[in-house]
C-alpha cells in the first residue's frame, strides 16, 4: 500500500475519517492524498459571457481559499495524534465527487480509499451516505467507510470478515490479514449458515481452518435467518472494531445498506467497514 485517498468534506464525519486514514497511511508508510472537491454553481447564462466567466472565478478563488484555511485544523489533529511525520499531499479539483475520485485515484496509481461517512440516525435513514456508496460501488480499489460515530482506539483490535468460504474470498482474507498484522488484530471469520448451504461447505470450512492455521484467525459459524441482524449481533458480541466484506452481490451489499433496518444498526454506525472488490 503506498498511496491512500483521503476525500474530504472538512465536515465533523470527515474530521473522524482522518484519524483513521492517518493511521493507515503511517502503519504501511503510504502517502496520503487529502483531496476536496467542489462544484461550480449553475446560473442563467447573463447577457456577457465575461460576466460569467467572472463568476465562476470568484467561485473558484473563495473555494481555494476556503481550502487553504481548512488545512491547518487537518494538520493539527495530525500533530495531537503524533501523525505529523505522514506525508500528505493536497489537491483541490471541481466537478462530479465520485467521477474526481476515480479519476485521482487512476492518475495517482492510488491503492486504498478511507472516506467518512454519517450513519443511520433513523429507521429511514441508509448506512452509508450515498456518496459513498456510490463510491464503493463504482471503485476499483478497498473503500474503507468510516462513521461519524467511530473513534480510532489505542489500536483496532477485533476485525470480522464475513465469508462464504469460497474460493474468491481468499485474496481479500489475505488482504485483511496485512491490515490485522499492521495492526496486531485478531481476523473473526464470519459464515452465516441457512438452509441453502452447499453439501460441501463442511469440508471447506476445514481446509481454511488447516490452510491458516498459523494465522491469528477464529472461526464463527453462525445459524441465522436474517443476515443483517446476525452480523450486527456479531459485531456487538465480539467487540469488533472494523468489519471486512467482498462486494461480490450486488443483491446482498445493497440490501444490507440501503433499505431500513431495525434499531440494531445504531450498533454498526460506529464500526468501520472494509469493502473489497472482485478482482
Amino acid at each position: 500500500m503506498k498511496r491512500i485517498l483521503f476525500p474530504t468534506d472538512f465536515s465533523q464525519a470527515a474530521k473522524a475519517a482522518f484519524v483513521y486514514a492517518l493511521r493507515f497511511a503511517d502503519s504501511f508508510d503510504a502517502e496520503l492524498i487529502l483531496l476536496h472537491v467542489y462544484d461550480l454553481p449553475i446560473v442563467d447564462t447573463p447577457p456577457m459571457p465575461e460576466m460569467t466567466k467572472e463568476i465562476f472565478d470568484i467561485v473558484e478563488m473563495n473555494q481555494f481559499e476556503s481550502f487553504r484555511e481548512e488545512l491547518p485544523e487537518l494538520h493539527k489533529i495530525a500533530e495531537k495524534k503524533g501523525l505529523g511525520h505522514v506525508r500528505i499531499k493536497n489537491m483541490l479539483l471541481y466537478g462530479d465527487l465520485v467521477y474526481n475520485i476515480n479519476k485521482v485515484t487512476k492518475d495517482e496509481d492510488v491503492d486504498f480509499i478511507v472516506m467518512g461517512t454519517k450513519g443511520a440516525s433513523g429507521l429511514r435513514e441508509t448506512f452509508i451516505g450515498s456518496t459513498t456508496a456510490s463510491v464503493i460501488s463504482n471503485s476499483d480499489v478497498p473503500v474503507l467507510a468510516i462513521p461519524e460515530e467511530a473513534e480510532f482506539h489505542h489500536r483496532i483490535k477485533n476485525i470480522a470478515f464475513t465469508t462464504q468460504y469460497r474460493e474468491k474470498d481468499n485474496d481479500a482474507l489475505k488482504s485483511a490479514l496485512d491490515i490485522a498484522d499492521k495492526f496486531k488484530a485478531t481476523i473473526q471469520c464470519l459464515y452465516i449458515k441457512n438452509p441453502d448451504d452447499p453439501t460441501d461447505i463442511d469440508e471447506r470450512i476445514a481446509e481454511w481452518r488447516m490452510y491458516y492455521r498459523e494465522k491469528n484467525i477464529d472461526f464463527f459459524n453462525i445459524a441465522g435467518d436474517h443476515i443483517e441482524q446476525t452480523i450486527l449481533d456479531f459485531i456487538e458480541s465480539q467487540h469488533v472494531d472494523m468489519l471486512v466484506m467482498r462486494k461480490h452481490k450486488r443483491g446482498f451489499f445493497e440490501g444490507l445498506f440501503h433499505r431500513s433496518l431495525t434499531k440494531k444498526m445504531a450498533y454498526h454506525t460506529k464500526v468501520p467497514l472494509l469493502v473489497f472488490h472482485e478482482n
